[in-house]
């Protein structure tokens, strides 16, 4: 019996999705972009890109949106990766900001720096494969940790790469890197929650 293909989510209203797709993609995986909240049902997970989360938060307001991710994100494998791991984080701070409040971190948005701030580091994870390229550009910086996030990966003592359950969220672009591993660890993510 041959598994049902994934479907994985891009949400497309802001930020690089374009990249987060071709990543997917270059994994042997069709990625869905989502401007709807029609569209994501019958999606395994979805990827919330970078951007601007004050911004995203507008976009979502509209036609109800918001409310929907609330209810998805709940259960549904979904991956935050800069503006995406605000939205997903239970705190904002700098400043204060409504985000889906589902993620036990707590986060200071543009933290790292404006955009000239913006930098690529390469550093050890709990990944296998090495070191880490990672892609920083008005990254938010995650403060605290609740007790059942794991870390997989800190820049300066703080956590950059973490994962909750089925959550998972970067302060970093992994799509503008050449390496996958970080989104075949959120498509490794889906699979196990798909199988129960």
């Amino acid at each position: 019996m041959t598994e049902t293909p994934i479907a994985i989510g891009v949400l497309a209203l802001q930020g690089a999705f374009e990249a987060h797709a071709k990543a997917l993609e270059s994994l042997g995986v069709t990625a869905r972009l989502v401007r709807t909240p029609a569209e994501l049902k019958g999606l395994d997970g979805l990827i919330i890109p970078g951007g601007e989360s004050t911004t995203f938060l507008k976009f979502l307001e509209r036609d109800g949106f918001l409310d929907a991710l609330e209810s998805f994100v709940m259960d549904t494998p979904t991956f935050g990766t800069c503006a995406g791991a605000i939205l997903l984080a239970k705190e904002v701070h700098n400043p204060t900001q409504r985000s889906l409040a589902v993620l036990d971190i707590a986060v200071e948005r543009n933290a790292y720096g404006r955009q000239i701030d913006s930098a690529i580091l390469t550093e050890q994870t709990k990944l296998s494969g090495g070191p880490l390229e990672m892609v920083f550009i008005r990254a938010p910086r995650i403060t605290r940790t609740g007790p059942t996030v794991e870390i997989l990966a800190a820049r300066d003592g703080f956590p950059v790469l973490v994962r909750q359950g089925h959550l998972l969220a970067a302060a970093f672009h992994p799509e503008l890197s050449h390496d996958t591993r970080v989104h075949q660890l959120f498509l490794d993510l889906v699979r196990e929650k798909r199988r129960g």
